[in-house]
């Protein structure tokens, strides 16, 4: 019997759940990350519960990401902050399109920055240019409002506010990244920041959402349909960014062997110590 339970616990260890979020656009498979164990714990026995289950994407923002999982919005006796999350930072999960990462409370009531118990989003995400991830987008747009309060830049205020009512955001951006050098040498600051090589190569070509790292908890990845996360963030919003029409969602566990989920989709389990 002791061994036989040896045996159990052996085989249980060396075996992981798929997670399939089913929508009427298509289904998405994901993987949760050990790394970050209260959240996968967490996301698995909602899931096993049943708790997603005819849930919605509530909140749906394009070229951003697609938020969802609010129980008490289909439950009126469900409590919307029930319990949350410790965070759970690994530097080498981050916002890029894909990642799955949990809701929170903002900083100035939940300096923790933990989790909500059981709201997620997915990124969407944009597209950004090498010189814009080495730059404090932060710093060079208060510089650049710092500048621009000067008579002497009103050239520069004026085809900001041009580009600004044509809607011509590509143009927009390029502005500001080209306002970058006289930013630095008018005050008298550096704007250059520290960023992987990895994080610049995934947000320089599938896109992603590069503001929200280090705040919020990343705990798993969409493996397999990502176009599924075009399709909903595309859809019809209205005020608060709720779609028009509902998009529900269901979430399927599937047992799978740890070495199948490795060869299939590329995520390395850590190595136990």
């Amino acid at each position: 019997m002791v061994t036989s339970s040896i045996l159990l616990a052996a085989s249980c260890a060396e075996k992981d759940y798929l997670i399939i979020f089913k929508t009427e656009y298509g289904d998405m498979e994901a993987i949760l990350y050990e790394e970050t164990p209260l959240h996968k714990e967490n996301f698995i026995k909602l899931a096993k519960e049943g708790q997603y289950d005819s849930t919605i994407f509530h909140r749906v923002i394009e070229n951003f990401m697609i938020q969802g999982g609010d129980v008490s919005l289909k439950d009126r006796n469900v409590e919307p902050d029930k319990y949350t999350i410790p965070a759970e930072f690994v530097p080498e999960f981050f916002h890029h399109k894909g990642a799955i990462a949990g809701a929170r409370q903002g900083d100035q009531v939940n300096p923790e920055k933990a989790s909500s118990w059981c709201q997620f989003y997915i990124v969407h995400g944009s597209k950004y240019t090498e010189s814009a991830l080495r730059t404090d987008m932060n710093m060079l747009n208060m510089g650049l409002r710092q500048l621009l309060q000067n008579a002497d830049h009103a050239d520069l205020l004026e085809e900001f506010n041009r580009l600004y009512k044509t809607q011509d955001r590509t143009a927009y951006d390029s502005l500001i990244m080209a306002s970058k050098p006289l930013v630095e040498k008018e005050l008298g600051v550096k704007l250059d920041k520290e960023i992987s090589a990895e994080r610049v190569e995934k947000y320089s070509t599938i896109g992603g959402a590069p503001h929200l790292d280090d705040e919020y908890t990343v705990f798993g990845r969409i493996v397999n349909g990502l176009e599924v996360i075009d399709k909903i963030a595309g859809a019809d919003t209205k005020p608060g960014d709720r779609p028009i029409n509902d998009i529900r969602l269901a979430i399927e566990l599937k047992e799978m062997k740890k070495k199948d989920i490795t060869e299939k989709y590329g995520y390395q389990y850590p190595e136990k110590e």
